[in-house]
């Protein structure tokens, strides 16, 4: 990254506002991405979709965010931020008008189900922008004291988003139809890209210049993408992922078909892990750079995710086909996933500042796109994956194999030191001593 002699100087507050256009920008796409599988269940009925192209459908804006992710980071570390946010949510606005007009379910027409294949997938692949480009902003204008918890803030847009899409989103779907669903996305796009045009800039040299050398001090030698320290978190990064997907794809579905819910508690539900997952990572963020202890964190994130997928699991095994006569399990039910939505989403801004941490600042686009990249392979897996489960064991299947994705990511996020490195401090203890 280069800054020109002539770049403007900014207030040291400016951060702030490149944090909250960055905040903004993928609070936007997270309506999008995380609030439209909260109208499942209507999207099915409007759709005339069985449970398995729904899951098709559904992970196709995955796909298109893991595809378009790493070269977006690339783009993102070659052109800037801004120019990357600029042309991802401007183009992304566009594709969600040209669903409105021509993807939309009503009355005297139901699209075909390519429509809206295409559709959502071209949203995916324009909408994985934000993320990469929003991350390395936050990279080059905080410090290291700052960063864990300016990540974790910018990490509370995901939930944040699906908080507001799964409170609006189901109103909106079935009270004015997805055409005015598509369209409202489109206008929250359109307002972020003005935010990020009037506030997301590179830093002024004067300011970055020492974070830069000591960034490129720090750097790894060889680069993000030949870096397996790197992919081993960004491997872990997505696997994790795989319950919060769960959740957020098939929760609805879970509620409606096995907990027997109405619209009123599913929306509350949902709305409970936005906002919960959302208070957690910016507590988390804060606590995290106040100690000092991210991989111990993303450890007991990891360990308590594989407890508590795995009670529900048991949970529903025990309710067995008697969850309509009993208000106490429905309600266990209800809570148990919340919970376990909250836990298994709180992790992200700290693994993430951990990831960028261990790229380096100036290749920081990269390393997120790559995470970015393993994150939404698996959102695109998960959905399609549950009925598969579902039509082999039920729901039981389905929440023990997110139990097994938070057990195998663990070991991932946190390895253990490598058996030269301990040797090696071992003998360097011995010689001191």
């Amino acid at each position: 990254m280069t800054h020109s002699p002539l770049s403007p100087s900014y207030s040291p507050r400016h951060r702030w506002k490149v944090l909250a256009a960055g905040v903004a920008a993928n609070a936007a796409f997270s309506v999008a991405f995380s609030g439209i599988p909260m109208t499942a269940v209507l999207m099915r009925t409007g759709y005339q979709l069985d449970n398995a192209t729904l899951g098709l459908v559904l992970g196709l804006m995955g796909l298109g965010i893991a595809v378009s992710e790493l070269p977006w980071g690339l783009l993102t570390d070659r052109w800037g931020d801004r120019p990357v946010l600029l042309t991802g949510l401007g183009s992304t606005a566009i594709a969600l008008v040209a669903m409105a007009l021509w993807a939309a379910p009503s009355a005297q027409h139901i699209p075909g189900l390519g429509w809206l294949a295409a559709g959502l997938l071209l949203v995916g692949l324009l909408g994985g922008s934000v993320n990469g480009a929003s991350g390395r902003a936050v990279m080059t204008w905080f410090d290291a004291s700052e960063r864990g918890l300016a990540m974790s803030i910018r990490q509370t847009a995901v939930p944040l988003g699906g908080g507001v899409g799964a409170l609006v989103l189901p109103f909106v779907a079935l009270h004015f139809g997805f055409a005015a669903l598509y369209g409202l996305l489109a206008l929250l796009c359109a307002l972020s890209a003005l935010m990020s045009w009037a506030w997301v800039h590179e830093p002024p040299i004067a300011k970055d210049a020492p974070r830069t050398s000591a960034a490129m001090a720090e750097a790894p030698k060889t680069g993000p993408l030949r870096d397996a320290r790197v992919w081993r978190i960004v491997l872990g990064i997505g696997i994790l992922c795989a319950p919060q997907f769960a959740v957020l794809s098939f929760g609805t579905v879970f509620l409606h078909d096995f907990g027997h819910a109405g619209l009123a508690t599913i929306t509350a539900t949902m709305v409970f892990t936005q906002v919960g997952a959302m208070v957690m990572r910016v507590w988390s963020g804060r606590w995290t750079d106040r100690r000092r202890n991210r991989p111990a964190y993303l450890r007991a994130c990891s360990a308590l995710s594989v407890a508590l997928f795995a009670a529900l699991a048991v949970l529903v095994m025990a309710a067995g086909t008697h969850t309509a006569d009993s208000l106490a399990l429905r309600i266990a039910l209800v809570v148990l996933l919340g919970v376990s939505g909250v836990c298994v989403s709180a992790w992200h801004g700290v693994a993430y500042t951990e990831l960028a941490t261990l790229a380096g600042a100036a290749r920081a686009g990269t390393a997120l796109g790559m995470a970015n990249t393993s994150v939404f392979l698996v959102c695109f897996v998960t959905p399609f994956s549950i009925p598969h489960l579902l039509a082999l064991q039920g729901w039981p299947m389905v929440w023990l194999a997110a139990s097994a994705c938070a057990l195998v990511a663990m070991p991932l996020l946190v390895p253990r030191p490598a058996v030269a490195d301990q040797k090696l401090a071992k003998t360097a203890l011995s010689r001191s001593t």
